[in-house]
């Protein structure tokens, strides 16, 4: 008996823990549904949903002349969601309805697959209720155009299960021209060039859509649910395709030329100070050249281009006249233990100072700098500071590199630092600061800050104008810019650049040859930077340039006057015939418009107008494009028109919507002047015209 109740008692017990275990999952259930169940039931959400960022459209960067050299482009991803509703209702009809037409045309759109092995594909698919099938990756515009237009896939996304994710890519169109400069904008990488530096304008705001996730471990994105990003603002830069084309290649040919390692040239408007152009080279492992790196922008010593700061100093100080002597010691002079040597050996020994700069003496500009400035260097570097060759340029380029200039007070500096520098070493600037300095000159002593950006602009909207900024009203008196400018002219007259001389125009500037070290080899290799800056038409400014090429090791060819003098006059050669002399104030007059007896026009439009007035002509024009009707007296004749893609033709007694048909069909453009027939044209018939060439015409 006691067991039998020592065993009941065990089993209420027991009983009794249970019950109350019970009531406490059970108030604990409760409790999480009413009390916590909005806090977990979002948290389920949580699991299963999440928000995907939308990058808004970058803004395209354009040209100045309304090219676009960076742009972004579309390109779509295509997944297929076989468990959606509308593709599986009535026990698949839909799906079953269209497979075979959907197939044939995916296969003619792609052509990556035939038809059935599309078909076996998306039925393989639709029996595996695959929620998230990828169809294809990165299609373009014109082929997600055609898509839509497609069996099963116009029905929409809820009946065809088509799901569209869009992104961009983004495009230099120009390839390598002025690649590093405009920059590309890169996923995993750091940006350069504008790209980089107008970031925060091109990029635009962010938006954001909702995905949920589905079986198969895919995210596909709720419908309706995207936030829109807002679109990135358009750059328009100061560069212009075509002079850039022109200074690009110019670059290129002597770059293969003569083998060297790496190059710039730079481009400058003198009077506002556009870029223009700005083109880098630099060689590749397969010794092919790309655009990879800005030279333009990186400091490095620049040889004797830099005299032109020694000689505006002492001119500018008063301490000599250009018909002053100096001695050239034959082209060796000893100063502080140390040699200077000229890099050319002429055996001269006393010339004028302008002949000194036209020979491009380093003992010369090192004496003149001893003889004036070594008790009192501090007043040389003034000249240096005021010229802003001690500071960044102002461009507004990231990645600009720092110049150098060694003041007394500098640990640097010793004996030989003033008369090195005298002759651009012991110095540090970037080509384009060099440019600045040139431009100057060129400008009659106004500084123009060097910019690259016109315009800051939202669906055709300018929201942030650039003007031409001027950093300096004047570097120095009258007296002292015109014996520059006698001195640079004479360069090109009679010292080290007068292979450059040319009989249709002038040139100013200066050459430079500076030897430069090659790591822990020093300057056992003979590595030689060949440089070239000066401006053009001497006698009316429009274009200042520099070159710089780093030639390779022993180099046969490695003076400035050999190697960066001849792309200088290249480029100087086709802007001066294209944009400086070929204006419309120069624009070639022809004979009185006799359209009443002759006109010149599309073929098919004159035999047209001949047709429907019944008038009787004789067709000598056959399958031609362009054609002239004209009327001898007792006949009417219409006969071809020599023309093809490369030359000018002939526009005069042509209409302007034929002359633009024409004009643009050669890849130019055409500015027209006036009404009614072109009497006029800014390049002669049979002149090469270049891409983007701009033609000018007058109408009558």
């Amino acid at each position: 008996m006691d067991i039998k109740k020592d065993i009941l008692w065990r089993v209420y017990l027991i009983f009794l823990v249970m019950l109350v275990f019970g009531f406490v999952v059970l108030g604990k259930a409760i409790y999480i549904q009413q009390v916590q169940g909005k806090y977990w039931r979002s948290m389920s959400d949580s699991l299963h949903v999440r928000y995907e960022a939308l990058n808004a459209e970058r803004g395209t960067i354009y040209s100045e002349d309304g090219n676009m050299l960076s742009t972004s482009i579309p390109e779509f991803d295509v997944y297929i969601d076989f468990g959606a509703d509308g593709l599986r209702e009535k026990n698949g009809q839909r799906f079953k309805e269209n497979i075979d037409s959907l197939s044939i045309n995916l296969a003619n759109l792609f052509k990556d697959k035939n038809s059935n092995t599309y078909k076996k594909e998306l039925q393989n698919a639709y029996q595996n209720n695959d929620r998230y099938f990828l169809l294809q990756r990165k299609i373009n515009f014109q082929q997600y155009k055609d898509l839509y237009q497609f069996p099963l896939v116009r029905l929409g996304r809820n009946k065809s299960g088509f799901i569209i994710n869009m992104h961009t890519k983004r495009l230099n169109p120009f390839k390598l021209l002025a690649n590093r400069t405009i920059g590309l904008a890169r996923e995993n990488a750091q940006n350069v060039g504008l790209e980089q530096t107008y970031d925060s304008l091109l990029k635009g705001s962010t938006g954001k859509r909702l995905m949920r996730y589905i079986a198969g471990g895919a995210w596909s994105p709720v419908e309706g649910s995207e936030i829109e990003p807002e679109d990135g603002k358009d750059i328009i830069t100061t560069i212009d395709v075509n002079i850039q084309d022109i200074t690009e290649n110019a670059l290129m040919h002597m770059m293969q030329d003569n083998q060297a390692e790496h190059g710039t040239c730079i481009v400058m408007e003198v009077k506002t100070g556009k870029i223009k152009a700005i083109a880098n080279l630099g060689k590749t492992p397969n010794n092919g050249y790309w655009e990879n790196y800005n030279y333009a922008i990186t400091a490095s010593e620049p040889g004797s281009t830099f005299k032109l700061a020694t000689l505006l100093a002492v001119l500018e100080d008063k301490h000599v006249q250009l018909n002053n002597m100096v001695n050239l010691e034959g082209g060796v002079w000893h100063v502080a233990d140390r040699t200077v040597y000229d890099s050319e050996k002429h055996g001269r020994y006393d010339v004028t100072i302008q002949q000194a700069f036209e020979l491009s003496s380093n003992v010369g500009m090192a004496k003149l700098a001893w003889m004036y400035y070594n008790e009192h260097p501090s007043k040389f570097i003034d000249h240096l500071k005021r010229l802003h060759l001690n500071q960044l340029s102002g461009v507004g380029l990231r990645g600009e590199t720092h110049p150098i200039v060694f003041t007394p007070e500098s640990k640097y500096w010793s004996k030989t630092t003033l008369p090195w520098m005298a002759f651009g070493y012991n110095v540090l600037v970037s080509p384009l600061q060099t440019l600045m300095l040139y431009n100057t000159v060129a400008n009659n002593g106004k500084m123009m800050k060097p910019y690259l950006v016109n315009a800051v602009i939202q669906d055709g909207k300018v929201l942030q104008q650039f003007n031409p900024e001027a950093i300096e009203e004047k570097i120095c008196s009258k007296e002292t810019l015109q014996q520059l400018k006698t001195c640079l002219e004479g360069v090109v007259l009679h010292g080290t650049a007068k292979n450059l001389k040319d009989s249709n125009y002038t040139i100013a500037g200066k050459t430079g040859t500076a030897l430069v070290a090659n790591g822990k080899r020093g300057y056992a290799d003979h590595i030689y930077q060949s440089s070239f800056a000066g401006y053009f038409p001497a006698d009316n400014p429009q274009y200042s340039c520099i070159v710089v090429i780093k030639n390779k090791p022993n180099a046969p060819k490695f003076y400035g006057a050999l190697v960066a003098g001849p792309v200088f006059k290249a480029i100087a050669d086709r802007l001066y015939a294209t944009q400086v002399n070929s204006q419309a104030s120069n624009i070639t007059t022809v004979t009185k418009d006799s359209s009443i007896y002759n006109y010149i026009g599309l073929a098919s439009n004159i035999k047209k107008i001949i047709q429907h007035t019944n008038i009787t002509y004789k067709d000598s024009a056959k399958s031609a494009n362009i054609a002239q009707l004209s009327y001898t007296g007792h006949q009417y004749t219409v006969k071809k028109i020599q023309h093809n893609n490369y030359t000018m033709p002939a526009l005069q007694g042509i209409g302007l919507k034929d002359a633009i048909y024409i004009v643009e069909n050669m890849n130019a453009k055409i500015i027209a002047h006036g009404k009614g027939k072109v009497v006029a044209q800014s390049l002669p018939p049979g002149t090469v015209i270049q891409r983007n060439q701009t033609v000018y015409v007058q109408l009558n």
